[in-house]
């Protein structure tokens, strides 16, 4: 840190830091076996989890991407973020004060995954977030943006005592606003942070299953519950998840390390028999991001072999 900041500097850094931070319980979570809701497997976490993941630090991992728009493949840039944090169970957002929440107190394994493309003279921004409890529990909330030159779209999903809220933004005439309820099912997004805490407790066969958000505003697809088979290949190192509906012409496959912490290595993702995306990792760094924000560690970038302004 420069050390011309003032001492009131400092502490306003740490507070942000703390804002942002892992504010769980220390305890690690992986002496408990976990009963999740009926619709997933029984979840244990790895016992080293609370150490790689309760200690005031985020995973970042960044990506080359090859993504098809309008029928051309464009190079694009992604980053994940995964770090753990508590959100209230009542109003879904993260909690300012987690010691003096009790009940409604949930830790959670959350997930900000930010991809951006060029499309011609204009600029593609997409982020999603998603928030699933530790303990193998439904996922909270999901988030995601679709940000252009022509305009944005957003949607959310909230757990309800009978399912999943969602509502959508858009500047597409038919597509917003609206507010539909959908079943309590797998979601696709989700499966991203399931494979982090677990990824064989993962329920696999046939079942309904939720299509990836970004997918249907991409695509101005309709949301709504769709038969999907998910399978494993299983090996030493690396494995792979496969998601492959029926009824509609799109897969996932995820690639990720076979043992804990279960990194994400890559992605292939197919609409219509065509590559959709494409991600390879090329770069992992685990820090308290939230605190790095000046100028001085922009250079920190080059680590993860993103791209920076230089000028």
């Amino acid at each position: 840190m420069n050390r011309l900041f003032s001492l009131a500097t400092g502490v306003l850094i740490i507070l942000a830091a703390q804002n942002c931070a892992d504010t769980s319980n220390k305890t690690n979570p992986a002496t408990k076996t976990l009963q999740p809701d009926p619709i997933y497997a029984p979840v244990s976490l790895a016992p080293q989890f609370g150490d790689y993941w309760y200690q005031g630090k985020g995973e970042l991992c960044a990506y080359d991407v090859v993504q098809e728009r309008y029928g051309e493949v464009r190079r694009a840039e992604q980053v994940n973020i995964f770090v753990t944090e508590d959100l209230s169970k009542s109003k879904q957002v993260k909690l300012d004060d987690p010691s003096a929440a009790g009940d409604d107190k949930v830790p959670v394994l959350k997930l900000n995954a930010l991809r951006k493309f060029e499309t011609g003279i204009y600029d593609y921004s997409l982020m999603q977030s998603v928030f699933t409890p530790i303990d193998g529990a439904p996922t909270l909330k999901t988030t995601a943006t679709v940000q252009d030159w022509c305009g944005h779209v957003f949607m959310q999903t909230n757990l309800e005592p009978k399912g999943y809220r969602a509502r959508i933004f858009s500047y597409f005439e038919s597509e917003g606003d609206q507010d539909i309820t959908l079943p309590l099912i797998m979601m696709e997004d989700e499966l991203w942070t399931r494979l982090r805490l677990n990824p064989f407790a993962i329920k696999t066969g046939k079942q309904q299953v939720l299509p990836s958000t970004l997918y249907a505003r991409l695509r101005h697809k309709p949301l709504g519950a769709q038969e999907a088979d998910i399978q494993f290949e299983k090996g030493t190192e690396e494995s792979a998840l496969l998601l492959t509906y029926s009824a509609i012409p799109r897969s996932l496959r995820i690639r990720f390390e076979t043992e804990f912490p279960h990194k994400i290595l890559g992605w292939e993702e197919t609409n219509e028999g065509q590559m959709a995306s494409k991600g390879v990792l090329k770069s992992t760094r685990r820090s308290a991001y939230w605190a790095e924000h000046n100028n001085e560690n922009s250079p920190l970038r080059d680590s993860l072999k993103i791209l920076r302004r230089k000028d």
